[in-house]
């Protein structure tokens, strides 16, 4: 039986993961419904568009290898308040953005934060949770999911109408809880030995599960980013922009929804045969069904089936690598899943966007996350998930 300053302890302590897990994926995800009206103030094309949200995913690929050297220099936690810090301050900074060059600059640079956010926890949780690592990792993991939902979700029902419907203003007053959370990061205190190599950090690439993660979760995230980026304009070829606020929220709230039952259940999940062919499999359902629907009754089932899939994917490889190695095996293998897996989740709807332009369609869109999705799935067949292997 836990005492009651301990459960206090632990209950701070898991808090604090699940913060910083809401300011991995919020500060990123805000851009989508922001994306019309910033676009009508600055004027900019399609591809531009979907950079502002698919831009971070870039940086969270390109940061993972330096983050991974910080860590192993520096220590986990001093990487993460640094680098929460950095989310911040160059979130609040792109409310002050002159020009599309500016933002999307500033947005480079908070994409770099988040990216070295993304290796640290997984470094961390278990020196700060070194009896509870599997629920410290699904707090935190929560957290992006919530703060997915945050940023996509709530931004256009709430947040906007609290600031007078200026973007710039709900970016600023968006980012002060990232800038006051970067200090209390320093307050648990950490177990286990310090490793004694702090140079060492990099991640392997001859691991075999460095690859099949990183693919997979490429594939996860193009799909997951690269449908909200470019959600609006779908609807609006359908002839229902009117529902984007709607689709956004039942899309990102499925992604919350989704995170809390896997808080509960996740190591039951991981152990499910051919977990990650199933949800492939579901990513190319739900997309077809964007591509040939074409009233609400059939694209809101087909929006919850491809969040919940995508929640699921992303939860289950990001959990995985403290549950398979150690503090420091964990840190650099999720930092070289996350350099292969982001650069391809932001090249993927990057080139989407471009065939969109090319082609004059937005369908075009969800013919490339199709594509993605089906290329991956026989990796996924052959990948398992259970921690025992």
């Amino acid at each position: 039986m836990l005492s009651p300053t301990e459960l206090l302890r632990r209950a701070g302590i898991l808090l604090l993961l699940w913060v910083a897990g809401i300011y991995m994926r919020a500060p990123i995800l805000i851009a989508a419904p922001l994306g019309e009206r910033i676009r009508d103030d600055l004027g900019f094309g399609q591809t531009a568009l979907g950079a502002l949200t698919t831009l971070p995913v870039f940086m969270l690929g390109l940061g993972a290898l330096p983050a991974a050297w910080l860590i192993g220099r520096y220590g986990a936690r001093n990487t993460l308040v640094a680098s929460v810090l950095l989310t911040g301050v160059a979130s609040m900074l792109r409310a002050l953005a002159p020009d599309i060059a500016v933002l999307l600059g500033l947005t480079a640079a908070m994409g770099l934060g988040i990216a070295a956010m993304q290796p640290a926890l997984p470094a961390l949780v278990g020196r700060w949770c070194p009896s509870f690592v599997a629920l410290g990792a699904a707090i935190y993991i929560n957290g992006m999911m919530l703060g997915e939902f945050v940023g996509a979700g709530l931004t256009l029902p709430l947040l906007l109408p609290a600031v007078g419907g200026d973007w710039r203003s709900a970016l600023a007053w968006f980012s002060l809880p990232a800038i006051a959370l970067s200090p209390l990061l320093l307050g648990p205190r950490l177990h286990g030995k310090r490793p004694t190599q702090r140079t060492r950090g990099l991640p392997a690439f001859d691991d075999r599960l460095l690859w099949r993660f990183g693919l997979l979760l490429g594939a996860t995230a193009a799909t997951f980013f690269g449908m909200n980026a470019y959600m609006g304009v779908l609807l609006e070829r359908k002839g229902l922009g009117d529902d984007l606020a709607t689709m956004l929220f039942a899309f990102n709230l499925t992604q919350l929804v989704t995170s809390i039952v896997l808080v509960f259940a996740v190591r039951h999940v991981l152990r499910l045969p051919r977990l990650l062919a199933l949800t492939c499999l579901a990513h190319i359902i739900g997309l077809l069904g964007f591509l040939l629907a074409d009233g609400l009754a059939l694209l809101y089932p087909a929006a919850v089936l491809l969040s919940l899939t995508a929640a699921l994917q992303l939860i289950v490889l990001t959990a995985l690598p403290p549950l398979l190695r150690d503090a420091d095996s964990a840190g650099r293998l999720a930092a070289g899943m996350l350099a292969v897996g982001y650069i391809l989740g932001f090249a993927a709807p990057i080139a989407a966007g471009a065939a969109a332009d090319a082609l004059g369609s937005p369908y075009a869109v969800v013919a490339v996350f199709l594509a993605f999705n089906t290329a991956v799935l026989p990796l996924a067949w052959t990948t398992r998930t259970d921690p025992e292997y």
